[in-house]
């Protein structure tokens, strides 16, 4: 029997995650506002360039507050691959802060420039299944295959409310999401380049536990190019899960903030001890 620990993505923010960083490490608070330029936590629902840093360092403040345990494996949704990297000695935690600050303002820039990007939440008892049943006649793509009962498409936002009526005809839920772009979708591309860039100087170490890349639901094999990839590659988050669980793992523990994480544990797992922070 086997642990993993799970590092949640945008959309997991609470409002008390300030609060822990401060408690827990009011240093990395400081850091925080030092790379950012700002306290990212005052800004949360001003945009993905202040709640990824926001999200990244309450995610760090949890894992401490734990007492930094390894486990056998780690993971993390979109964002929160960079905090499972950091907690597993891959990057350094300023490493870690300043790629996430970065990658927040890129996807941010690349959602404002193209303009007219959008996100769609596709739920059901069979919504994995039925994903592409939504997604192709709209152009849309999956961005996140969260759970057997959640999918998130990414594409034009022209098309969503078409899309919408689509879902719902084939007895599935779809919410429009309030998003300023379509997020791991080919529409992030514009954000490559300069993260490209800031991953090719990062400095990276030898990682102490397996961390699972949500690109491709194995180990971690070229992390410069994983990381890089997510931007406009779908979450594999339910494979992940599975495979997780196929390699030994009966227990989730996610750092948080937020129970984003042991929510969809719950929706694809059976027989497993799910823990939040």
């Amino acid at each position: 029997m086997a642990t993993a620990l799970l590092f949640p993505g945008q959309g997991s923010q609470t409002p008390e995650m300030r609060e822990l960083v401060a408690r827990v490490r009011p240093d990395l608070l400081n850091l925080a506002i030092e790379v950012v330029g700002e306290d990212p936590f005052l800004r949360v629902d001003d945009g993905t360039a202040y709640a990824q840093p926001a999200i990244f360092c309450a995610s760090i403040a949890g894992w401490c507050q734990l007492g930094r345990p390894l486990h056998e494996f780690m993971a993390g949704h979109s964002l929160g691959e960079l905090g499972a990297l950091v907690a597993a000695g891959v990057l350094s935690e300023r490493a870690g802060l300043e790629l996430v600050a970065l990658r927040g303002r890129l996807m941010q820039e690349a959602g404002e420039t193209a303009g007219d990007g959008g996100m769609i939440a596709v739920g059901g008892p069979d919504a994995a299944e039925r994903a592409e049943e939504v997604a192709t006649p709209h152009g849309l793509s999956i961005a996140n295959d969260n759970s057997p009962q959640q999918v998130v498409l990414s594409g034009p936002r022209a098309v969503l409310p078409a899309a919408e009526q689509t879902a719902r005809e084939l007895g599935l839920r779809a919410k429009i999401l309030p998003v300023t772009g379509a997020f791991h979708s080919p529409m992030m591309a514009s954000a490559l380049p300069a993260f490209e860039r800031a991953l090719a100087e990062a400095e990276l170490g030898p990682a102490e536990t397996t961390v699972i890349s949500a690109v491709t639901a194995e180990p971690f094999d070229d992390v410069r190019a994983r990381l890089a990839q997510a931007l406009t590659s779908p979450v594999r988050w339910r494979e992940v899960l599975l495979g997780l669980h196929e390699r030994g793992v009966t227990t989730f523990v996610e750092v948080g903030p937020g129970k984003v994480l042991t929510g969809l544990a719950k929706r694809t797992l059976k027989d497993v001890e799910l823990v939040s922070a």
